[in-house]
Formats: structure tokens, sequence, C-alpha cells
């Protein structure tokens, strides 16, 4: 483990996290750690992950020059990479003398391929008795279907959250790969829990997250509000929203505005003034929140009307001259960067990386007065890092990585 921890680099600084994940749920999870100022080690296979050659997200290209790819690089930036063949006994014996040496193990495999290989819980916690060990699946540890193979996109449909989202067309909504990410959140989140109680009570313990709960867990108050009321938590369609104050419109130059003003009754006098509709205030149809909601599909073509007659510039002055109003841009992911908001608090950060150049990435976005975090080092080459590791944590000889070399446990 590192020693004498300074605080610079992160809360974390002096951990040491073995990072043996792929795709994308594990490798946010110890990303955001390493943000956070764990020194993570990434153990790959000799071929590496998987994720090194995806090449395609969404249907759009993510091929970088120098044969990198922005899902890789994004996924997995202030990491060491270790290329380990764990289906050899050598192999096994480097990872178990790099648990012993280490704080926090992460994997995020179907149940039973770790166990398979010797590195599930109960073998790992032998070698170190304070390991914090986190496992991300796709539907949880125990159950009939707790081996059952998955991605992100089979934890949003079993968890029901395809339902919620996007356009009430009838169909299952595409959330790309969200689960994955809250997924990671969340395994990082319960690592930190782990941490906080080793420090408190003196031992490790296992850390379970999966797809099904997390998704479940991001329908927050949608669902809670369905189970307590057997209520439907289903999509709502902009064209007949309840509240035609908490929806977005289209302005004349192709640009929306989103208006967020639950207390409708509060507000709709000041709305009315800010679009020059004086007369609203008085139609019975619309003179409370009550009418509103009976006459919404009618009221929202309304509101159409009067929005595309401006461009959203013009729109926005006039809603802060009226002042009382809770409105935002719809913005897109090309105006993050220009976006003031984004600069002052470092959402996303610049890194001139060997390969690219001048880049931005984005920051876990969590701010320590004390121990702020930092991005210091790019995702790493597949195994770059594996001579040093075996070296000066684990304590090879030169000759001894010689010899796992001409073996092929190690590239």
């Amino acid at each position: 483990m590192n020693e004498q921890p300074t605080g610079k680099n992160g809360p974390l600084e002096g951990l040491r996290v073995i990072d043996w994940t792929m795709w994308q749920f594990g490798p946010v999870s110890t990303m955001m750690l390493a943000d956070l100022g764990a020194e993570v080690i990434k153990v790959e296979s000799l071929d590496g992950d998987h994720a090194r050659q995806f090449h395609r997200v969404s249907g759009a290209a993510s091929t970088l020059p120098g044969d990198l790819n922005a899902y890789f690089q994004s996924l997995n930036r202030q990491k060491m990479s270790l290329a380990v063949d764990l289906k050899t006994e050598k192999g096994k014996e480097i990872m178990y003398r790099l648990v012993e040496e280490s704080d926090v193990f992460v994997q995020n495999f179907r149940k039973g391929v770790a166990e398979r290989l010797g590195l599930g819980y109960d073998d790992l916690v032998k070698r170190n008795p304070m390991i914090v060990y986190g496992a991300g699946t796709g539907y949880g540890p125990k159950g009939p279907d707790s081996e059952k193979p998955a991605f992100a996109y089979t934890g949003e449909a079993r968890s029901g959250s395809l339902w919620w989202a996007g356009p009430d067309d009838g169909n299952p909504y595409n959330l790309q790969s969200i689960a994955d990410q809250i997924s990671g959140i969340m395994l990082s989140y319960g690592i930190l829990g782990a941490l906080m109680a080793r420090e408190r009570f003196g031992k490790g313990q296992k850390v379970d997250v999966s797809h099904l709960g997390s998704m479940m867990w991001l329908g927050g108050n949608k669902y809670g509000i369905a189970l307590l009321t057997g209520n439907n938590p289903g999509r709502q369609d902009r064209r007949s929203a309840r509240n035609a104050l908490w929806n977005a419109y289209k302005c004349q130059d192709d640009k929306w505005i989103a208006f967020s003003m639950n207390q409708s009754d509060r507000y709709w006098p000041d709305f009315c003034k800010a679009i020059s509709r004086p007369d609203l205030l008085e139609d019975e149809r619309y003179n409370n929140m009550e009418v509103r909601a009976e006459n919404k599909v009618e009221l929202i073509q309304l509101l159409d009307e009067i929005f595309i007659a401006k461009p959203r510039e013009e729109w926005e002055k006039l809603m802060n001259e009226t002042g009382s109003m809770i409105w935002e841009r719809v913005q897109d992911v090309w105006d993050l960067p220009n976006d003031p908001q984004v600069i002052e608090n470092n959402y996303l950060v610049d890194f001139k990386h060997p390969v690219l150049g001048d880049t931005k990435w984005l920051q876990t976005p969590v701010g320590f007065s004390a121990t702020p975090v930092s991005t210091r080092k790019m995702a790493p080459e597949l195994g770059e890092d594996t001579e040093n590791i075996l070296v000066d944590v684990l304590g090879y000889s030169w000759d001894d990585i010689a010899a796992l070399q001409d073996e092929h446990v190690i590239l």
C-alpha cells in the first residue's frame, strides 16, 4: 500500500485499487476512485480489455489517432496497466501478491467467473483480510438469474426503465448504456462506504452492485410513488404534459427552452407577463392549475405557437427581466465546453494528451475543499506498467521479469 499520503491528489491518495474489469460498468467505478486520488492498477489479459477494440458507440465512430479509441480512453484515465495471463499459476500468484499489497479489488465479470479462477471474495480474503472486494453483476449475487449474462441494455430492460424514458410512443426506449454509468457510480459509492467501515471497525468486506438494482434506484421517486400508490410510472409526452410549466418549448431558431415550475399557480401570473399574454390570467380554461391540467393539450399547442415566434435569446431576456421564472436553455454536449458554470466548477478538464494533444475530459463532479480531485494521466497502453509494478510493488527481479515474459505469463 502507498505510504505518506499528502492529500494533494485527492482524498483517496495512498490507497491502491486493483481494477480487474472490462467494458464500462467496472471501469467507471475504478476511474472515479482514481479521480479521487487512489492508485489504480488495471489488470488485463494479454490481449487486453475488449473495450480497447470497441470502435463504434451508438452508431458513432470512436476511433482516434494512434490506434486509440474514445470508448476505452474515456473510461480508463488515471490508471496503470498490468497485462498478465491469469489462467496460469504464475499469473494468479502475481494477482495474489498484488492483493496482499492493495486496499480494494474490483471485478465485473459474470457470477462464477472470478470464483473459477480462484479470484472470488472467499479466495482473496484469505490473502488479505482487510481487502474491500467490489463485485459488479447484471442481476445481483443471489436468485435464480444471478449467473445470467448481462450488459447495460438487459439491466435497463429487466428494471422497467425502458418504459419511463424517451417519447411516449408505445415502444421501449434505448437508454444508451445508462445502466453501466449509474451502476459504476453505485459501485464506487459502496466501495467508499466499505472503506469507511474498515477504518471504523477494522475489517474488509464484499460490496455487491448490479445493473438491475442500480437502475431500479435510478427510478427514484417515480418508482417509490408507484409502489405506494399503484399508479403507473409511465412516460409523459411533452404535448400533453399535465403541467405546462414543467415542459420544454421550441423557439424560432430551433433551440429549446425548458421550464421547471411545479407550483404553477405561483408562477403563472409572471409567466403570462413574460410571454405578453396577460389575457390568459382571466381565461377560465387556464386560470388555475386544475383547469390548465384539464386543457393541457390545447394550452401546450398555444404555448408552442407563442414560443416558436421568437428566437431563444429573446425569450431568455424576457424571462430574466421577469425575475421569478425557473427556466433553462436545453443544451447539447457541444454547448458544455463554453458554459461558464461548467468551466468555473471544473466539470470538464483540459489535458495535453501525449497522442491526441489538447483535449477535454469529464471530471468526476465532486468538489473537495482540502483534497481536490485532479486528472493526472491518460489511459495506459496495454501492459504499459507491468514491469514497474512487478519490480517496485511486488519485488520481482529483472530476471524474474524475463522468465515470465519467456513463459508468456506477462507481456
